[in-house]
């Protein structure tokens, strides 16, 4: 059985008034994107939205019809908006954490980087970083370059197994990471990355909007 987790639980602060995920593109609010990208596919078997209280509401009736959803409250933080959806998946042996603000993500993606997780335990998706990047110290003055050949831009879906990640969010419920890789680095577990897709964005100021 294969869980996604959707975490919409953001305040939108940088995006003005509005929460985002509810601006439309195509006639559609970008959480619905989002989600749908995951709900018409065969082997997912549910989805659970970790949602500000907010938009609750909303989301009940945007997603009225769709049977595989769950909507439940979001945390304080991603952190915990994802430890809330961990509790609530049922029996599944994989999980896919992916960002409500993301809603390009594409089908091929997805299947590859679950593809990747089944084999090593854990996969992420990102893109090969294009700019060169600077280490500085407090004062600005630049410590270090490296190797731009070795930086990836982490992107979501993040796909792992449902046991272990559930462990480990529990064992640093305490701490705010943005990123739920950092769980495995931090115990020394490997996690994959596939390259995905630049189109791949996340959406969080109106500037996002327009470039579209």
């Amino acid at each position: 059985m294969i869980s996604v987790i959707i975490t919409a639980g953001g305040s939108s602060s940088r995006f003005g008034q509005t929460n985002k995920l509810l601006y439309k593109i195509n006639e559609k609010p970008i959480i619905y994107h989002s989600v749908m990208a995951f709900c018409r596919l065969d082997y997912i078997d549910e989805i659970v939205i970790c949602a500000k209280k907010e938009i609750i509401k909303d989301l009940k009736e945007i997603f009225a019809n769709e049977k595989k959803i769950k909507i439940t409250i979001g945390g304080d933080n991603r952190q915990q908006s994802v430890l809330n959806g961990l509790k609530c998946c049922t029996n599944c042996e994989y999980v896919i954490i992916h960002d409500g603000a993301r809603p390009f993500i594409k089908e091929e993606t997805i299947k590859k980087c679950l593809d990747m997780a089944k084999q090593t335990s854990a996969a992420i998706v990102g893109v090969k970083t294009t700019d060169t990047i600077k280490i500085a110290d407090k004062n600005g003055q630049i410590i270090s370059t490296p190797n731009r050949n070795t930086l990836w831009n982490a992107q979501t879906p993040q796909i792992f197994k449902y046991k272990t990640i559930l462990t480990l969010h529990e064992k640093y419920k305490g701490l705010n990471l943005t990123d739920d890789a950092l769980l495995y680095e931090k115990e020394g577990l490997n996690v994959s990355i596939v390259e995905g897709e630049y189109s791949n964005i996340k959406i969080t100021t109106p500037f996002d909007i327009k470039k579209l």
